[in-house]
């Protein structure tokens, strides 16, 4: 949901080779618009930054999954020579470095940012110019853009979930609260924040769903003082910025909350929680098994090879039971 880049994986021994491969894949992915290759970087980074030592040598990392060739040779040269070349050349491009920049405002993608610097809008100052021409998204993303680039520490996360969840189930004790992404997968850091809510009696068969509301939520949570600014709001997704109450030496953090149904929630939880590289070993196993997985249902695949019905899943553990897997905990799901 969100856009930070940074590792979140506090006192990873290969922290170093992590960050010259998150560094990479954004450029392939703002610059060059090479999706293979920006995945295969994050890849070998998640493989790194789940590791307890330090990778020796580019002919150990070779040994490991999803690192190639290619990469390993990269490792090498990082670890023997302190640098990498192909790093060194792509910031040397004025315009590399502009479109990296401007996207890691929230609201820029690659697009956008190509477009703003070949208007010749290259640095945040200029962003705040009219010629900009920046959407409302955007402009929040701008106006928080320090705060946004702060890694937000598991304690904060879990003083903003009690928040949360107190007011949320002021409005109704059967509210269920999950925050999901790094913070579930028990990391010491996250880039942001995204809440998945739901309700007993929201259901997506069901004949009025009046029993929830997103924007009595959020207008609660407005209230309470932990919303303070909103980026979107529809019938089932918010986005926003969050400061814990009281707190006003606090960063200002970016939080997305979704209401999903209650009889989707599991299988949302489990893709929301990640990571993307786990949700997609998980899709694919679902495809050999005969069933179709993605963040609304589990569905098993008819002869014909389309999806029919949703299978019932009251926990996580079932989907895991029906692809015939072993559960595996948030904090192993790299």
């Amino acid at each position: 949901m969100g856009k930070r880049k940074a590792n979140d994986n506090a006192g990873n021994p290969n922290q170093d080779l992590c960050d010259f491969l998150q560094e990479l894949a954004q450029y392939e992915r703002n610059v060059s618009k090479n999706v293979f290759k920006y995945n295969a970087y994050r890849k070998a980074a998640a493989t790194l930054s789940g590791l307890p030592e330090r990778v020796k040598s580019g002919e150990e990392a070779r040994k490991l999954p999803g690192i190639g060739e290619k990469i390993a040779k990269k490792i090498e040269e990082f670890l023997t020579t302190g640098k990498l070349r192909k790093l060194e050349d792509i910031n040397k491009d004025d315009t590399n470095v502009a479109i990296n920049l401007l996207t890691r405002v929230s609201g820029i993608g690659p697009a956008k940012a190509k477009e703003l610097v070949d208007a010749g809008i290259k640095t945040l100052e200029q962003l705040k110019e009219p010629r900009a021409k920046l959407n409302h998204h955007q402009k929040i993303g701008l106006k928080y853009f320090d705060d946004f680039e702060k890694r937000i520490p598991r304690k904060e996360i879990q003083e903003i979930e009690r928040v949360m969840k107190n007011a949320i189930q002021d409005l109704d004790e059967e509210y269920i609260v999950t925050i999901c992404g790094s913070y579930r997968r028990e990391k010491e850091e996250s880039g942001d924040i995204d809440a998945l809510l739901t309700h007993p009696m929201y259901t997506s068969n069901g004949s009025k769903n009046n029993v929830a509301s997103l924007k009595n939520i959020v207008d609660y949570l407005e209230k309470k003082k932990l919303i303070v600014d909103t980026i979107s709001l529809g019938r089932t997704k918010f986005m926003g910025v969050c400061q814990l109450p009281g707190s006003k030496d606090k960063p200002f953090r970016r939080l997305d909350i979704r209401l999903v149904f209650h009889d989707q929630y599991y299988c949302a939880v489990l893709y929301f929680t990640g990571s993307d590289l786990f949700n997609k070993e998980m899709r694919a196993h679902a495809l050999a098994m005969k069933y179709t997985l993605n963040e609304y249902a589990l569905k098993r695949l008819t002869p014909e090879g389309t999806p029919g019905e949703a299978e019932e899943i009251t926990c996580e553990e079932d989907i895991f039971r029906i692809l015939k897997l072993p559960y595996k905990e948030p904090k192993d799901r790299k």
